[in-house]
């Protein structure tokens, strides 16, 4: 009895032993998984991440070994970001800012080198849209649309770079649009805000290439987000509206964008792959501005 009651002992002992080391293997593992991704090692910043192009390209990184910090107005947005890059195995800190405030945007840059110990790429993506022609444009719009689209990304440069000299380099790659070269109808504050994002990264380029930080800027065309799709419209409208979009696009794959596809071109261009490129702006936009302009039929609005 005794003796039995031992040799059970002992199996038991001998597979709790094997559960766990099959669970430190396993953990050991995803461990080795994800230091072989291309950013292990590697901290990155994202500003505008708590939907969209920005979360998607935070999950990116996350999923390729970065630890990433990410900022965004909407806490409960961000939480569930941070949420679901940690289930799936990656390190990431939503923390809240805005940044068309000087000191929350510099607080958002420092807590995340305070909390990883260095900065080595950023993406600057916080933006917002308007559509109205120029006279509908208050001017409290007008300024809003400025201070988050341009001044927005001037303090992210402006508080990133510091911290991407002390590392020796880096790559800073901020959001700008296919409409800062060819616009439409009712954009005239948000294409003027664009095209001030890719004269920002240009001079940028220039006062710190050789001092090997590159900063580009990344021009999406016509994506499915938030930002495009207006408010409250249902699924199913919002579908046959993204079936009609190619036709009369004239896009070269006659389809919208999807932030996943504009998140692979992010962490593209950010890898070493592309260290001879900067202060240029990359076009991922289906095709949009190799065709002619844009045209809508009669009494056709689009989304704001």
């Amino acid at each position: 009895m005794g003796e039995a009651v031992g040799r059970r002992a002992v199996l038991g002992g001998a597979a709790a032993a094997g559960v766990a080391m099959l669970a430190g293997n396993t953990a050991t593992a995803q461990e080795a998984q994800r230091s072989r991704g291309r950013f292990a090692g590697k901290v990155v910043l994202v500003t505008g991440a708590t939907s969209g192009i920005g979360r998607e390209t935070a999950i990116a990184f996350a999923a390729a070994g970065a630890k990433v910090g990410f900022c965004g107005r909407r806490e409960e947005l961000g939480r569930e970001v941070e949420r679901e890059i940690r289930r799936a195995g990656g390190e990431a800190t939503y923390l809240k800012a805005d940044v068309r405030v000087p000191e929350q945007v510099q607080a958002f840059v420092d807590d995340v080198v305070r909390r990883y110990g260095r900065l080595d790429i950023a993406f600057n993506n916080a933006g917002i849209h308007l559509a109205k022609p120029v006279h509908e444009i208050s001017l409290d719009d007008w300024e809003d649309v400025q201070r988050t689209n341009a001044r927005g990304m001037f303090l992210a440069i402006k508080y990133e770079v510091p911290h991407l000299l002390k590392a020796g380099g880096g790559v800073i790659v901020c959001t700008a649009s296919s409409q800062a070269d060819h616009t439409r109808p009712g954009h005239a504050a948000y294409t003027a805000s664009k095209r001030a994002v890719q004269g920002l990264v240009r001079a940028a380029a220039l006062d710190y290439g050789a001092k090997g930080i590159r900063v580009l800027s990344i021009d999406p065309g016509t994506t499915d987000t938030r930002l495009v799709r207006p408010p409250g419209l249902p699924d199913d409208l919002w579908a046959q509206f993204k079936q009609a979009w190619g036709p009369l696009n004239v896009h070269g794959l006659r389809r919208m964008g999807e932030a996943k596809e504009i998140a692979a071109a992010v962490l593209a261009l950010s890898s070493p792959d592309f260290a001879y490129l900067t202060g240029t702006s990359v076009l991922v936009d289906g095709g949009l501005n190799a065709g002619r302009p844009m045209t809508m039929p009669p009494g056709f609005t689009p989304p704001a």
